[in-house]
């Protein structure tokens, strides 16, 4: 083999093995969400809790297993709240009512309001008034029953909470589901509920019969 032949060749194979191996695909790390383990104490006197059957109400034990929530941030000022026993998720339907979901979606987003007097409200950030534009607010009634978002008033007892954080956690953020056909009341009795893109109470107008 001749000189120049020969330095190609060598050449060849030192282009070869010089070759950058590929890069490994790197994993995007989980999105980490910084939370609370919370309880959520209500003016009314009831600390509101979640149990296993999907019922919503208001207890007066102070330590209820039940009454132990996840208070996941989901966008600013807007929180999904978890009960750590079941893993059920609070939502709001188009008519009004507390339910309980496995799944996260849209329902289950509230926005949280520091009230003037350092109580908290949670109000549906997907259901409101259709006339006024008046918020629907998470509520319990004087005898620690949920009641129906559209006869809450943030200025009343029955909307404020004062949160009563057990630690800090951290969350991975949850999976956003479409909304069902199908959504449970607070009664527990299926309703019709509407498309996400229904916004202002399912297009129909609510009572005007407030309960404070």
């Amino acid at each position: 083999m001749s000189q120049n032949a020969l330095s190609s060749a060598f050449s060849s194979c030192v282009r070869k093995s010089g070759k950058a191996k590929p890069k490994e695909r790197l994993e995007k790390p989980i999105p980490q969400l910084k939370g609370i383990v919370t309880r959520l104490a209500s003016r009314q006197g009831f600390q509101l809790q979640l149990q296993p059957d999907g019922t919503i109400d208001g207890t007066k034990e102070d330590d209820a297993a039940y009454a132990v929530f996840n208070l996941i941030p989901v966008g600013l000022r807007v929180v999904a709240i978890q009960g750590v026993q079941t893993k059920l998720y609070l939502a709001m339907n188009c008519e009004g009512f507390l339910y309980t979901s496995e799944h996260f979606t849209a329902e289950c987003k509230f926005k949280e309001s520091v009230f003037e007097n350092y109580y908290v409200t949670y109000s549906s950030m997907l259901y409101r008034q259709q006339a006024s534009g008046r918020s629907w607010y998470l509520g319990l009634n004087k005898e620690g029953a949920v009641m129906k978002g559209n006869h809450v008033k943030k200025n009343k007892a029955a909307a404020h909470f004062i949160p009563k954080p057990l630690k800090v956690a951290m969350y991975r953020e949850p999976s956003l589901h479409d909304l069902t056909e199908l959504s449970r009341s607070s009664s527990g009795t299926p309703t019709k509920s509407r498309s996400a893109s229904a916004l202002l109470n399912g297009g129909k107008s609510a009572s005007n019969d407030d309960l404070s």
